[in-house]
């Protein structure tokens, strides 16, 4: 029997995530988005692993400071998008929407998921059900747009949408107690989101992450997903609107927050 890959969240800086995606079989290690180089190199340390490829969403310092120091401690290999390489660390690999890769034995798919920027990627680990997001959909939210237009995060937003429900996201922040104050006032009547909006409050009450969150509780309480809603159109007045105005409305909403 295959062994599971095994994650590991892990909070850097003051509010990012990066992720060790760890193979017990083999012994090899991945990392998501490389923040800071001391808490990972803490983390490996006390795990006993190495580090064997760097996976990177997108070009934000506080997702790529890290890369040269761990490069050149453990040799590990990085992988980013070859639309946004100019903008990147130096790449082992170049990748593109589409395109697949193996990692730690198992496939992964590259998805463009531009918004946030142009040329951010996700990585897709269908046998581990995994998806790593970063700064595109997040949890209970999305990334603000600096580059992208609402019309382009909105069909990013759709396609990660469209992964198996079961799957679990991994996003790049620790923002998830103020989406959720926002999404209320966009979703006032959605059992769901109070419900977890009580949760997340609990789980920041002990210190814990709200990451990874499933796919399925993102559909049933991510405003930014839920922009052909019937009650979240009537609250907007936006009931004959399409799906992408509904999601611009939203999206400048929070912005305005």
């Amino acid at each position: 029997m295959t062994m599971p890959l095994e994650i590991v969240t892990l909070p850097c800086l003051s509010d990012n995530y990066a992720f060790l995606i760890h193979n017990p079989a083999s012994g090899e290690t991945a990392l998501v988005d490389a923040p800071e180089a001391g808490a990972i190199r803490a983390a490996l340390s006390e795990r006993g692993w190495g580090l064997d490829r760097i996976l990177l969403t997108h070009h934000h310092w506080d997702h790529v400071d890290g890369v040269a120091e761990l490069r050149e401690a453990y040799g590990a290999k990085v992988i980013g998008a070859a639309a946004d390489a100019s903008r990147l660390p130096p790449l082992d690999m170049a990748v593109e929407d589409g395109g697949t890769f193996t990692l730690l034995g198992e496939e992964v798919q590259v998805m463009d998921v531009s918004g946030h920027t142009v040329g951010h990627i996700a990585f897709y680990i269908p046998g581990a059900e995994a998806v790593f997001t970063a700064d595109s959909l997040m949890a209970l939210g999305c990334g603000r747009l600096f580059e992208g237009t609402p019309r382009q995060m909105w069909a990013s937003l759709s396609q990660l949408a469209a992964l198996p429900p079961q799957t679990m996201v991994y996003s790049g922040h620790e923002y998830t107690q103020a989406n959720g104050a926002f999404a209320v006032t966009v979703d006032p009547g959605n059992p769901a989101l109070q419900a977890r909006i009580s949760d997340i409050a609990e789980a920041r009450g002990n210190g814990l992450p709200t990451v990874p969150s499933s796919l399925q509780l993102e559909l049933d309480t991510n405003p930014f997903l839920r922009a052909a809603d019937r009650a979240i159109r009537a609250h907007l007045g936006m009931q004959d609107a399409e799906d992408a105005e509904v999601f611009a409305e939203i999206r400048k909403r929070k912005d305005n927050f």
